[in-house]
């Protein structure tokens, strides 16, 4: 592409602005100098590869609040001298570098340790040098206020020169202390003189004390003298501090030869973590301005797109150029909002090919070769350049660079010379562009352009809503229709008295009333559809939020048919092991002694007993299956066992299927399990050929099915004969009375590890409803639901159903090492 037309289109669209505000999230001086003077990418890979380690970073942001470096000083300066041999850093350049390395170590455990980062985050990361040992090193010698350490060596020297300060300072005080020289001084307190310590005497007791005398005051009143004594301490003192100093400054030398050993390793070192904050600041400004990363399908499209210049109070638009379309002509009153699209779309591919979300709810943007743009006046008086001049200059530069994969925004194209004339040349301009298959948006007032819109493949018109009632923009654009320029209204709104106003539309209306009524029809017609659409999703949220609650009220009944089902087992099991031990001691009775009339009387007692007891279970059940049905008649959702009651007769009448018999292959029970007859069972009677369902009613025909290595009892009611084969569940689904909700296939079955991977919404939340469903059934009270992490939609609507389900004890994320946020556990209740 051409970097000079693609700067320029930069300059035109203020992207520098939009770059200086994501510099100013990072906390390195160079990461933002990096933001800055990055051009576009436009290489696909390249392009997909910043974005994913940017959204990487969005991730991590999230999860750690945020958490890292909160400085990065700038040390780049500092390479050049550590090339040289025997230089030396100072405490303040080495405490930039400690810094600097610690905040990158940082910044590199965030991505390394935490759960978000990506594969590409991770690999760049982990390709920097570790260079957390010197930052050891240099901390070990210089404190957090860029002062050398008291090391042993340095220890040392300062002790004795706070001894020989303190021997000084003693010989000075004699003299002020003293009665034959106390007299002789001005103040008894010792001065300082160019480092050394010196007494001030009176100017008539020179000589009386012997020294060196450094300097008079002003008034000659007052001379310095540094006493014999003192100066031979004064010179020890300052030969331990030039020990001192070149002490400190053979261990800051040290310090940067080590540090120059590693300079290479540190280099790389320095350029990945300034290329990683830059990165992060990507992210912090994405999320600051709440954006998202627009989708490389190949098409364009924004839904609720908002300037990023213009902030959060700007009104979004939506754009999207429909499938086999080059080109949008967008017509329309000014000021409604068309230039501000065109920036919007070309500021987007900007971002988004610089690896920034923008601040859309979805985008789709393919990656451009090139971004040209033509907006606004450039009209040049040093270069006597027009307005249309400076268009055309311009236009000029972007057809002879412009290909099939660029993106070109033309603001009012034909403007600026005679109407007639500029239609021409910007018609000739487009069937240029469209014969290069560049995409192209552009802007204009031109009447005959619109009709241009209606006469060429590939091109849509589009236009910017007009509230006739307010006569103002509303900032909609609406696909598909032209708009009126409406420069008589808003001449009117804005002041021209109103006898030029009407004398404006006299001249209007009779040259082109047909065309404003055809266009004013057209956006009736797309208002009305518009409506239609609204009412159409309207109803389909009643549907599914109806559907949603018979769903619950289905759920509800299926609980209570499994807690019957569990009840009844339980009275059962009871009855049994009670009329087990009464038969036990019978028995025994019997065996002990005679059968006796007595004996025999007891016996039958005990099976009246236990008929009775069978029988007052199966009025209960009866009564509580009654009312059962009328719940369910009212959620109009199946109800489990007694919805299936009756059905094998009925299903066996409608598929005209021949009667039961041995060898007759079936689906037995409620939950058509595949079987075969083996003989039949004498009529059923309360408490007798009971089958796990709970039996034939009295009275009713029983047979003996073997499904598996198992075989049951079942009344005739319960069984349905099928033909042929039943091949993976194809057959069962066609044979009568079969049941969706009862199938016994594998996908129903409970399941320990749920997974919704690849899902749609609807159908996750769907399987996972089976999922419940089959665990309550099955008495499994804890599972794990694999959701992924993504864009968090799986995982926010799995967690919503299992806040609303009256199943559900508990769930909670996976810990880390078992998939974390994308996973789930759920505990049902008891």
């Amino acid at each position: 592409m051409n970097l000079p037309h693609c700067e320029k289109a930069m300059a035109l669209l203020e992207f520098d602005r939009i770059k200086e505000a994501a510099a100013a999230c990072a906390v390195s001086a160079e990461a933002a100098a990096l933001i800055r003077e990055e051009a576009p990418l436009f290489d696909r890979e390249e392009i997909k590869s910043r974005k994913e380690q940017v959204l990487s970073f969005c991730t991590l942001l999230e999860q750690s609040g945020d958490q890292g470096p909160v400085e990065l000083p700038d040390i780049a300066a500092l390479f050049a001298p550590l090339a040289v041999e025997g230089s030396m850093l100072g405490p303040e350049e080495n405490l930039a570098l400690g810094i600097f390395i610690e905040g990158g170590e940082g910044l590199r455990r965030l991505i390394l340790d935490g759960q978000g980062a990506g594969e590409r985050l991770r690999e760049r990361a982990g390709a920097a040098p570790d260079c957390s040992f010197l930052a050891r090193e240099i901390f070990r010698v210089i404190d957090r206020d860029a002062r050398v350490r008291d090391l042993p060596a340095l220890k040392q020297i300062r002790t004795r020169i706070q001894g020989l300060t303190k021997e000084l300072e003693q010989v000075a005080s004699a003299y002020g202390a003293g009665e034959n020289t106390r007299h002789m001084l001005q103040s008894p307190l010792p001065s300082q003189r160019d480092g050394r310590t010196v007494l001030a005497v009176k100017a008539n007791f020179r000589g009386r004390i012997r020294g060196i005398i450094h300097e008079a005051s002003s008034t000659g009143q007052t001379i310095f003298v540094e006493p014999e004594e003192a100066v031979r301490l004064n010179n020890r003192i300052l030969m331990e501090k030039a020990n001192l100093e070149a002490e400190i400054r053979r261990i800051l030398r040290d310090l940067t030869g080590r540090i120059a050993r590693n300079r290479e390793d540190l280099k790389e070192f320095h350029r990945i973590i300034v290329d990683l904050e830059s990165l992060r600041a990507r992210a912090r400004f994405s999320r600051e301005t709440g954006a998202c990363f627009a989708l490389d399908t190949g098409a364009l499209a924004l839904q609720q797109a908002r300037h990023p210049l213009l902030g959060r109070g700007a009104v979004p638009i939506d754009l999207v150029m429909a499938p086999r379309t080059n080109m949008v002509i967008i017509t329309g009153p000014n000021t409604g909002g068309k230039t501000v699209a065109l920036k919007t779309l070309g500021i987007f591919a900007l971002m988004n090919q610089t690896g920034l979300a923008v601040p859309a709810a979805a985008a789709e943007l393919p990656v451009f070769d090139g971004i040209y743009a033509d907006i606004g006046d450039e009209q040049s008086l040093s270069q006597s350049l027009s307005t249309f001049s400076a268009h055309m200059t311009n236009i000029a530069g972007i057809i002879e660079n412009a290909t099939d994969r660029s993106l070109v925004l033309l603001d009012e194209l034909g403007a600026g010379t005679d109407p007639e004339e500029g239609s021409a040349i910007a018609m000739a301009i487009l069937d240029h562009f469209i014969e290069k298959k560049s995409t192209v948006i552009l802007t204009t007032h031109h009447g005959l352009l619109k009709n241009y819109g209606y006469s060429r493949q590939g091109v849509e018109n589009a236009s910017v809503e007009f509230d006739r009632r307010t006569l103002s923009p509303t900032y909609r654009i609406i696909m598909g229709i032209p708009g009126e320029s409406r420069a008589v209204d808003i001449a009117a709104r804005n002041g021209l008295p109103p006898a030029l106003v009407d004398s404006a539309r006299a001249y209007l209306a009779g040259e082109r009333s047909d065309i404003s009524a055809l266009i004013r029809g057209l956006k009736e017609k797309h208002r009305e559809l518009d409506e239609a659409a609204r009412s159409v999703r309207e109803k389909e949220t009643r549907i599914r939020e109806d559907r949603r609650r018979t769903d619950l009220k289905e759920l509800t009944l299926r609980q209570k048919e499994y807690l019957l089902k569990k009840e009844g087992a339980r009275e059962f099991r009871r009855l049994l092991l009670e009329s087990r031990k009464t038969l036990e001691n019978l028995v025994r009775e019997i065996r002990e002694g005679e059968l006796t009339r007595d004996k025999n009387l007891r016996v039958k007692e005990f099976i009246r007993e236990l008929e009775a007891g069978s029988a007052a279970m199966d009025a209960a059940l009866a009564v509580e299956e009654k009312n059962l049905r009328a719940l369910a008649a009212e959620g109009e959702a199946p109800f489990g066992t007694a919805a299936g009651a009756g059905t094998g007769a009925k299903a066996r009448a409608s598929a005209g299927t021949g009667a039961i018999g041995p060898g007759t292959e079936v689906l037995a029970g409620p939950s058509r399990r595949r079987g075969t007859v083996i003989r039949g069972g004498r009529k059923s009677r309360a408490g007798s050929a009971a089958s796990p369902q709970g039996g034939a009613g009295p009275g009713e025909p029983a047979w003996i099915v073997e499904i598996g290595s198992v075989r049951m009892s079942f009344p005739e009611e319960d069984l349905v004969p099928v033909q042929g084969p039943l091949d993976s569940g194809v057959s069962a689904r066609n044979s009568p009375g079969w049941s969706a909700e009862l199938a016994p296939d594998q996908d129903r079955a409970a399941k320990p590890e749920l997974s919704l991977l690849g899902m749609k919404l609807e159908e996750a939340l769907e399987a996972l409803r089976r999922q419940m469903d089959a665990a309550i059934l099955a008495g499994l009270r804890e599972f794990s639901v694999i959701h992924g992490k993504g864009d968090g939609i799986l995982q926010r609507g799995v967690q919503n159903y299992l806040k609303k389900d009256p199943a559900v004890a508990d769930y909670y994320f996976s810990r880390p090492e078992f998939g974390g946020f994308g996973r789930t556990e759920v505990v049902l209740k008891g």
